[in-house]
């Protein structure tokens, strides 16, 4: 009974699983390295560690507005692979490798020319060292946007194909890469930041050439090749950046927030700081899975929709979202059963780790509760061509809940850290409600993206 079942629809069980998995471990692998690269760092010296923090807040919105423009992409992909159009998903594929490199070389090159400016204006007057350091990193980050810009592109029409599993081996021994060249750079040639940044592009590099160099390959229905000879369809690139710039502008404002946020709970002290700290790593480990599932659903929404079958496609959110569910479930009991020794190998004061602890432990009953029907849905509406509900409801949920909320109860109500994670909590709540009522409406079936 259950094999009929199965095959009524277009992804089983096991397809499911094969897509999923290799995506969760793939995000929770570069969190669990991003970490470890930020300690490595930590013991070049205070100046270094501010740098590469103050570089990569502006990287992390660079990046992010990247991988929303890739993800606009694999949705067009997904669409044309279940319309069974293999010349157009093909064509597909070779606009988002041209507009996302052609956009990428402008923003490095961007940065590049406007680096010392760019850095006065963002940071101010920081301390010199700091500085000097900051445009260092930046100049190496800088010229590393066209490799990872080009990784996120095809890495996304992979994912697109539901080939999650080489987007997640590259990325695997990119990472391994990126530590041990740290390990060299910095402890073998005292290399400081420099050899930070320059471990990071290399292992950038890496990841371009090799996922390109696979995407040319015969053996997946989307082959791209020729690179230098694709030229611009902007009926073509319109589609893709219809739905890649509100998931950009989206990613941005969330990057924005939490830089207006932590300027907020910079004034509550160390204590404050470093609980908030280590409560935003665990927070976001606990987050993981829950992403890589709405990640794995957009290629299988856009198949769906692709092929004309819109029950599919509600079939499959809600499907994914009970996954979503046990996942996330499951992972924030997992961290919070580890936040104790944690706190204790990270070396935290003991009002700090008491304060951390207090917080990840109103996450752990909080978001199970309502984080996946703020966000997990709304993956599955961006592939249906809804990105701008998406964008304009996040937006709003997100200044007047995490940002200004926040404020009020830090600054006004003195609530101390725990401000932050109420105006979350709130934040999520009135999403999930918003995208809750937007999925049972239907009216996201009503865009067309191909």
């Amino acid at each position: 009974m259950n094999a009929n079942i199965n095959q009524q629809h277009m992804f089983s069980n096991k397809m499911i699983r094969a897509l999923l998995v290799p995506i969760i471990l793939e995000q929770l692998l570069n969190s669990i390295m991003g970490t470890a690269d930020t300690m490595m760092v930590s013991n070049v010296g205070s100046a270094a560690i501010s740098a590469v923090s103050l570089v990569d807040s502006i990287n992390i919105l660079v990046i992010q507005a990247f991988s929303a423009l890739a993800a606009g992409g694999a949705i067009v992909c997904a669409q044309y692979i279940g319309q069974g159009n293999k010349e157009r998903a093909n064509e597909s594929a070779r606009q988002v490798v041209f507009i996302i490199t052609l956009i990428s070389v402008a923003v490095s090159a961007f940065c590049l020319i406007f680096q010392k400016p760019l850095l006065h204006l963002i940071f101010g007057a920081v301390e010199a060292d700091v500085m000097r350091a900051s445009e260092i990193y930046f100049f190496y980050t800088a010229l590393s946007f066209p490799f990872i810009a080009a990784y996120d592109a095809a890495a996304s029409i992979f994912r697109a194909q539901e080939n999650t599993r080489d987007p997640m081996l590259i990325s695997m021994v990119s990472n391994v890469m990126n530590i041990v060249g740290n390990a060299i750079m910095i402890w073998g040639f005292h290399m400081g930041v420099a050899g930070a940044a320059l471990a990071t592009l290399i292992s950038r590099i890496f990841c371009a050439v090799v996922v390109l160099a696979e995407l040319r390959l015969d053996r997946q229905p989307i082959v791209v090749r020729d690179y230098l000879k694709i030229r611009p369809d902007w009926r073509m690139i319109r589609r893709i950046l219809g739905i890649g710039i509100p998931s950009g502008v989206e990613n941005s404002m969330f990057q924005l927030g939490k830089l207006a946020i932590q300027s907020t709970v910079s004034t509550l002290g160390t204590t404050a700081i470093a609980a908030q700290a280590m409560t935003n790593i665990l927070e976001n480990l606990n987050g993981i899975g829950g992403i890589g599932v709405g990640i794995g659903l957009m290629t299988i929404v856009g198949q769906c929709l692709g092929a004309d079958r819109k029950d599919e496609a509600v079939y499959y959110i809600k499907k994914l979202c009970v996954i979503a569910e046990i996942v996330m479930a499951a992972s924030c009991v997992i961290v919070f059963a580890l936040t104790k020794p944690i706190t204790i190998l990270g070396g935290m004061e003991p009002e700090s780790a008491k304060m951390c602890f207090h917080m990840v432990m109103w996450i752990t009953i909080v978001k199970p509760l309502v984080w996946v029907m703020s966000f997990v849905p709304a993956y599955g509406l961006r592939a249906a061509g809804d990105a701008k509900f998406s964008m304009i409801t996040s937006c709003c949920t997100m200044w007047a809940c995490r940002f200004c909320l926040c404020v009020f109860l830090i600054r006004v109500m003195e609530f101390g850290p725990m401000g932050v994670w109420i105006g979350m909590f709130a934040d999520w709540t009135v999403r999930s409600i918003i995208f809750t009522w937007r999925f049972h409406s239907r009216k996201w079936l009503e865009h067309k993206v191909i």
